[in-house]
């Protein structure tokens, strides 16, 4: 924690009945304690017996009575026994583009640019093979090294990859987005006995590393946020799925928002789901920032709540932000999200589309696609998976008064960052509605959440989009598409194949619609009845846009 802050608990108690003219009894105040003190105590106690996981040991806490878990303890959790590989890295095929950093959804990879001296300098506290090895893990890219030095000799850096062996949850997600630019600069490799200690030993000497100079860090390229160390406000350690595409949406999300207003300018109200799961399985707590949980439906009604306190407080420029699914936005908590957007209070909404109740087994929303299988929507010979159009949340939000709205993937990495910071910026409510592959309900790889999504804007399942307000005062003036493949045809052409990418392509690649197709690879009429109206709702964002 920054500063030392005392809190005070006060002792709940029954009112005393007085006679006439009495005072009512006083309530006793606990005695305050040092916030900061309490942490470490909390860190040493409590995550200690956990690790240790020896259930006879595990001591009472006065935090978890009252519902709180302390701010990063989920940096401590380790997943080092999960997975039976590891990413190696290849210093001579990084570019330092950032994209394995950005789409880990584990903060299990990080990078730094040093100064060449304090990087040799720091080497030469290290017996030689180890110092060879960390060496080996610094690349002269051209865009931290050569161009500076070409500018201004002496003025590169070293560009590091690292991974903390802790944190890796094996998906492999790094090396499939690294592949797909064509770099190749990460490979899985088995882990052996001296694996997982090296890796270790090489993440302390990564963190022993002074920050990344800020001339390397260039606000105009958006990839860079996670260079800073303040915008990491997401340390790891959620319990949430290998490979889960939430996660690294998430990370994306807070890593601009640090970025832009500071960790301790954030607010978090996060609806029942996967996200207060994995994110607050006690004793591990993967954020930075303050956040509560709500339930399901009513997470926008507790942050018009939060809004109106902190606003009382003078605190208009601190970010609030709600979190939740599209169970919990689009479906049962639709109604109070409707109500916030409505009441223009400065409050921003992201919202995690799966598709899909992930947290609760599977059931579809009314944001699934059709033809998709799901529990509440079963499939067999004469329903064949949902039959309902997808309920568009992104044209809804818009219909409602001065409200900034985007449809965006964490695949499109500067789409993504420019949408959270446009939000950020603007006078009052912001929705994002953001794309986040579910590995076992989507029935897909861990490795594949940036791939499918992708594929989810290529075949018009997810088009991007943004709609702001301040662009004009009509929707073709307000309403982007750029982001998008061929913005202005129907479809996605392959340059590969030179066929268009529909609706049944994206389908082909994902579980959850495998049985609209039949032993030769012939789509249902379920499914066909699916991509027409993918291909409307194409078109109609085109015309309200004024490209069609």
């Amino acid at each position: 924690m920054a500063a030392k802050s005392p809190i005070i608990f006060i002792e709940e108690q029954s009112p005393t009945p007085a006679s006439a003219g009495a005072a009512a009894a006083p309530i006793p105040e606990l005695p305050a304690f040092d916030l900061d003190d309490y942490i470490a105590d909390f860190n040493e106690r409590i995550i200690g017996a956990y690790n240790d996981a020896n259930p006879s040991i595990l001591p009472a806490d006065l935090g978890v009575a009252r519902s709180l878990i302390p701010p990063a303890t989920g940096a401590f959790r380790d997943f080092s026994y999960i997975a039976p590989e590891i990413p190696a890295f290849d210093h001579n095929q990084c570019v330092g583009c950032m994209s394995c950093v950005t789409e880990c959804p584990d903060t299990a990879i990080l990078a730094k640019v040093v100064e060449p001296q304090v990087l040799a300098s720091t080497l030469e506290a290290y017996a030689a093979d180890q110092a060879e090895w960390l060496g080996q893990q610094w690349a002269q890219t051209n865009k931290f090294y050569k161009v500076p030095e070409k500018k201004e000799p002496g003025s590169g850096g070293q560009f590091g990859i690292f991974i903390d062996p802790s944190k890796c949850k094996g998906c492999a997600e790094c090396v499939q987005v690294c592949s797909d630019l064509g770099y190749n600069a990460l490979k899985m490799i088995e882990k052996e006995e001296e694996t997982v200690p090296r890796y270790k030993d090489a993440f302390d000497f990564f963190r022993s590393l002074p920050p990344t100079p800020e001339r390397f860090i260039n606000d105009r390229v958006l990839v860079d946020i996670m260079l800073k160390d303040e915008s990491l406000a997401y340390v790891g350690g959620a319990g949430s799925c290998a490979g889960c595409g939430e996660a690294t949406a998430l990370r994306m999300w807070i890593a601009a928002t640090a970025f832009q207003v500071g960790s301790e300018n954030i607010g978090i109200v996060n609806a029942t789901g996967c996200s207060t799961v994995y994110g607050s399985t006690y004793p591990y707590n993967p954020w930075k920032v303050s956040w509560t949980n709500s339930l399901f439906e009513n997470a926008a009604t507790d942050a018009m709540g939060v809004r109106a306190r902190w606003d009382q407080l003078g605190w208009q420029d601190k970010r609030l932000w709600v979190l939740g699914g599209d169970g919990a936005m689009i479906d049962i908590g639709f109604g109070p999200l409707s109500r916030m957007l409505a009441s223009g209070m400065d409050i921003k909404v992201l919202v995690l589309d799966t598709q899909v109740y992930s947290n609760t087994g599977g059931q579809a929303s009314t944001a699934s696609f059709s033809a998709q299988g799901a529990k509440m929507s079963p499939f067999g010979k004469e329903v064949m998976g949902k039959q309902e159009r997808r309920k568009e949340l992104a044209q809804i939000a818009m219909m409602h008064p001065n409200v900034y709205v985007a449809q965006t993937t964490p695949a499109h990495m500067n789409h993504f960052y420019r949408a959270v910071m446009e939000a950020n910026e603007f006078p009052g409510p912001a929705v994002l509605s953001v794309y986040t592959t579910c590995q076992p309900e989507h029935g897909v790889a861990d490795f594949e959440s940036q791939q499918r999504a992708r594929a989810a804007v290529d075949s018009r399942a997810f088009p991007l989009l943004v709609y702001d307000p301040r662009k004009g005062d009509t929707l073709r003036q307000r309403l982007s598409l750029k982001g998008n493949p061929n913005v202005k045809g129907d479809w996605y052409i392959n340059p590969k194949t030179k066929e268009p990418f529909t609706f049944v392509d994206f389908a082909r690649g994902e579980g959850r619609f495998a049985k609209n197709f039949d032993k030769d690879g012939n789509p249902s009429t379920t499914l066909l009845a699916a991509k027409d109206d993918r291909l409307a709702n194409w078109h109609l964002l085109q015309d309200l846009a004024d490209i069609r």
